[in-house]
């Protein structure tokens, strides 16, 4: 065997080595771009990375997410909040998944950033009760909100409305509470009041009633007044024909008639 066979037959497995580590490069990032808890893999089909946290016992979004997500899956968790921002810079995320967890509100920047690109949000199975009016008005995605103890309110209604392109998911929304008891286990949509005017018609009377209240106890401190100050008056009245009168001077006639 020459020199050359030699080098030949040392090359070429070091050379499959380098192949197989450059490929688990690209198709397992590394461990410091993965959040603590998850898993990441590379996507070939989408070219993007799939990020699995999955019943990881999470409480919170995990921060600085890899920028090249696809889809992400943070389902079974314990996330009890959807901060403003939080998936600020995934630009390329299709998916997310966000089912059985504990959320219970959702903000108007809950998913800013992701108009573009996300396709489906899952927020099945949670504990959603109110939502900022614009949370959805937005999203191009199809949202899955099933299973969720909604209060259906002026909020809702128009967070519903804005979710013109998705009646899939505005028809699965059901009233665990609402403004209107006789809502109360319906479907939203078949809520045919407006809410919003529900609402200022409330404050309206509201307010009537609080002035009405204000001025009636104007009108008794007045009343109380006035009927103080009579009382007060008699009783002086009274006093001064208490007092005893001072006797009358005799008049002149009186002397003369006297003296004659």
């Amino acid at each position: 065997m020459t020199l050359l066979d030699l080098w030949l037959s040392r090359s070429i497995p070091m050379c499959l080595l380098l192949q197989s580590l450059v490929l688990m490069a690209l198709c397992f990032p590394s461990a410091s771009m993965c959040p603590k808890g998850c898993i990441c893999q590379r996507d070939p089909h989408l070219h993007g990375l799939n990020v699995t946290c999955s019943q990881s016992r999470l409480k919170e979004i995990p921060p600085k997410l890899p920028v090249e997500t696809v889809l992400l899956r943070l389902d079974h968790n314990q996330i009890g909040t959807v901060p403003d921002q939080a998936f600020h810079g995934l630009r390329l995320l299709r998916e997310l998944n966000l089912s059985y967890n504990a959320v219970e509100t959702l903000g108007e920047g809950s998913f800013s950033g992701l108009e573009a690109t996300l396709q489906v949000l899952d927020l099945s199975h949670n504990r959603i009760t109110s939502v900022h009016k614009d949370a959805f008005a937005r999203l191009k995605a199809r949202v899955i909100v099933d299973d969720n103890p909604w209060h259906c309110d002026c909020a809702l209604q128009q967070a519903i409305g804005g979710m013109a392109h998705n009646h899939e998911a505005a028809a699965r929304v059901l009233c665990r509470s609402s403004e209107l008891l006789d809502q109360e286990g319906r479907p939203f949509l078949a809520v045919d009041t407006d809410l919003c005017n529900l609402a200022k018609r409330t404050t309206d009377y509201a307010m009537l009633v609080t002035m009405f209240g204000w001025f009636a106890m104007v009108i008794s401190y007045v009343v109380y007044y006035v009927r103080q100050n009579q009382e007060d008056a008699r009783r002086h009245l009274e006093y001064l024909k208490s007092l005893p009168s001072k006797p009358k001077k005799p008049d002149e006639s009186d002397d003369i008639s006297t003296i004659v």
